[in-house]
């Protein structure tokens, strides 16, 4: 018997995964996910349980993701955000005065890339798009004080993810 390459057999479990969630989508903890509500142990082993009843993974795969991250995680950054809840976990910072064109367009990209990827890691801030907005990035549109509440905001909805 041939062993299957480990491309091969990402690309299997990525098919899985995508079928998990397809027939899952109303199960509450990935509607948690998606909505950016914290979950709790209690929703991971939940989430864990059925991905392994439901041969999407077992333990050692488990194991692999919980290197990584976590099965939320994981699972968020496949199915993205709600783009509701983004905006929403941007209101309180949009609230704080006026923003410039530069800026909204900033949190804009900002909210664009957690409805698609779920999650942003801030040292992303200094790299294309962001600096297509400007060359600095995150710096050049926004002072110390605002780069780390949107920080501060990112690393939230991430942590929603995890228990």
């Amino acid at each position: 018997m041939a062993a299957v390459s480990p491309g091969l057999d990402k690309g299997r479990f990525k098919l899985k995964v995508w079928r998990f969630l397809e027939a899952h989508r109303d199960h509450i903890s990935l509607q948690k996910l998606r909505r950016a509500e914290q979950l709790t142990r209690q929703d991971i082993k939940e989430l864990e349980r059925v991905f392994v009843a439901q041969s999407v993974g077992d333990a050692v795969r488990l194991a692999e993701l919980n290197q990584g991250g976590g099965l939320g995680i994981f699972l968020r950054s496949l199915i993205g955000l709600d783009r509701e809840a983004a905006k929403a976990a941007f209101s309180g910072f949009e609230g704080l005065g006026a923003m410039t064109a530069s800026q909204t367009e900033f949190i804009n990209l900002v909210i664009d890339h957690l409805t698609e990827q779920g999650a942003l890691d801030p040292a992303r801030f200094y790299e294309s798009p962001f600096t297509d907005i400007d060359a600095q990035g995150i710096a050049g549109v926004f002072a110390p004080a605002q780069i780390k509440q949107i920080v501060q905001v990112v690393e939230r909805l991430k942590g929603a993810a995890a228990a």
